[in-house]
């Protein structure tokens, strides 16, 4: 069986900006990617089939035999990945109108579009539960808990978690503690009574942290000196993180190393928080929190009294940056200045308190070379054109743009 994880159309739209670099299925939600738990879920290869500017970095691999198309903002469950696996050829899989999979066969499908245009006989119907499926950008932080249970359950089935060496870290529940090898602790408090705690390897957890459960340390990441982890939250690979955070999810390779509160928020990749910056995640008012929607382009109620900030790749903020209720950042924005930022930041905006100007891509690449010298990395030529892409097509949410800054360079 060969697994191709597909972008729904209008679930890659309601995801944006996340998902101007990634396919949908590369979304980290609860310990690992989507993909990596159907990888991990049916011991399958697997591969994307996602927007045309994005294939090359996630390409599709077709197998002769039997190619199985499933979206990729579902997360898998035993159930549903059996209920696939009994597909006939040439069937698909429905929830309501959300096409779950389709047994591909031997077909070839070189965009979404000739997915959904796929002729079929028969349109089988299965359940899906509903925190299973990634609609929206708050559904990422909304659903992290249960996430991280199932995850944790998956992860740590049939192995021994290493031990807590060190005296003066305090363990509760430690049924419901797995700790990967070349993890540190020194002087931590880990409660596990309310959920699954989850250190990846080669991980930190530095003098006076205290976490509570659910929670992910995913491998090499740091939790610095003092760190309050509240519950509900993944920290992805390479990450470092410090201050009180509460129900967020960071992708990977992004750093909040100082005090601050953020709240209800996703933080994708390679994104830098200055010090002291702080997220709301409530209205004074107590009323539900709008969100900026790239589908609508417009703001749209969450139905949520808690939600924070949605930041997308490469962003940064400067010290004491101040984000308000429901937030977006967009790709590669540097946001700065005193006061609080607006709620909608374009991609590649520079500045965005008392001003707002183009971060030329020029000036984007020199950043980004140097964030990733220091991971012993370079941003490759097919990660250029991905951003080059991404800048062309976020020009119209910057409204000050003059003809003359639309180029590239």
């Amino acid at each position: 069986m060969n697994i191709i994880l597909f972008d729904d159309p209008a679930l890659r739209a309601n995801l944006l900006p996340l998902t101007f670099t990634r396919p949908v299925a590369e979304i980290r939600i609860g310990i690992m990617t989507i993909a990596e738990k159907w990888r991990f879920l049916s011991g399958e290869l697997v591969s994307f089939l996602a927007e045309g500017y994005l294939q090359e970095k996630f390409g599709q691999h077709l197998d002769g035999g039997r190619n199985l198309y499933i979206n990729g903002a579902i997360c898998p469950t035993p159930e549903l990945l059996e209920a696939i696996r009994q597909l006939p050829v040439g069937e698909p899989l429905y929830y309501d109108s959300l096409l779950v999979a389709l047994n591909a066969d031997s077909l070839e499908f070189r965009t979404v579009a000739e997915l959904y245009q796929h002729n079929t006989s028969k349109k089988a119907r299965v359940e899906v539960p509903a925190h299973t499926v990634v609609r929206q950008l708050w559904d990422i932080f909304r659903q992290n808990g249960p996430q991280i249970r199932a995850d944790f359950k998956l992860i740590t089935q049939g192995r021994v978690s290493q031990p807590v060496s060190d005296p003066h870290t305090v363990v509760y529940n430690a049924q419901d503690v797995f700790i990967e090898e070349g993890a540190s602790f020194k002087a931590a408090i880990l409660n596990a009574e309310n959920g699954p705690i989850y250190i990846g390897k080669n991980t930190q957890v530095q003098e006076g942290t205290v976490i509570r459960g659910p929670f992910a340390l995913c491998e090499e990441s740091i939790i610095n000196m003092g760190g309050k982890m509240r519950g509900d939250v993944t920290i992805g690979p390479f990450c470092k993180v410090g201050g009180e955070i509460s129900n967020c999810v960071f992708f990977g390779y992004s750093n909040k190393g100082h005090d601050g509160f953020m709240g209800n928020s996703v933080v994708g990749e390679w994104c830098n928080f200055g010090a002291d910056t702080n997220t709301s995640n409530l209205k004074n008012n107590y009323a539900n929190v709008k969100l900026w929607s790239h589908a609508q382009e417009k703001m749209v109620d969450t139905g949520l009294q808690f939600c924070g900030l949605i930041m997308a790749d490469h962003a940064k903020s400067g010290i004491n940056t101040m984000f308000n209720t429901g937030t977006v950042v967009g790709v590669g924005a540097n946001v700065f200045g005193g006061g609080y930022p607006p709620n909608f930041i374009p991609s590649f905006t520079w500045g965005g308190v008392n001003a707002q100007e183009t971060f030329k891509l020029n000036k984007f690449y020199e950043v980004a070379e140097a964030v990733y010298s220091r991971r012993g990395l370079t941003v490759t030529e097919v990660e250029r054109q991905i951003y080059n892409h991404v800048f062309a097509e976020t020009q119209r949410n910057r409204a000050w743009e003059t003809p003359a800054e639309t180029a590239l360079s």
